[in-house]
């Protein structure tokens, strides 16, 4: 006879896809199917084995309806991965604009580094995301010295 241990029991089964459908809701910025799994008590902090929040996600890769959705449903902007990188950061490594300015409108420290102490202005100025470096430093993001550390 096996303990519970031993073998996962059926609800931590069945919790772990709804967790997998959730992040890959949020990768594919199925906000319809995230908003089901909000509604039924799906934490929008949820994390994934690296630390990936629902929303840093769907900001990475540029979903602009499940970003805000995840905003509105409560999740935290500045929540650091497993690596230290805030959605803010992803979004202006990426260069969107608009997840960029959604993130801030929903309360993301526009300098906010997260752990690795690099905070998002950093990455729009050293890959060359002018439109996100020019968003951040309107919002009141710190100036970046020319050697690409914040001054």
């Amino acid at each position: 006879m096996k303990t519970d241990q031993e073998s996962p029991s059926t609800h931590d089964t069945e919790a772990l896809a709804i967790a997998q459908s959730a992040f890959q809701a949020a990768r594919c910025g199925d906000a319809a199917s995230l908003a089901r799994l909000l509604d039924l008590g799906l934490p929008p902090d949820v994390r994934n084995e690296k630390g990936d929040s629902l929303l840093m996600l769907a900001a990475y890769h540029g979903h602009a309806a499940a970003t805000a959705l995840l905003l509105e449903r409560g999740a935290d902007p500045e929540l650091a991965n497993d690596r230290g990188q805030v959605p803010l950061a992803g979004a202006a490594f990426k260069g969107d604009v608009g997840i960029v300015r959604l993130l801030l409108d929903g309360g993301a420290t526009v300098d906010g580094a997260g752990l690795i102490g690099r905070a998002p202005l950093l990455f729009a100025t050293m890959f060359g995301r002018g439109e996100v470096a020019a968003l951040l430093r309107e919002r009141g993001a710190a100036g970046v010295s020319a050697g690409g550390l914040p001054g």
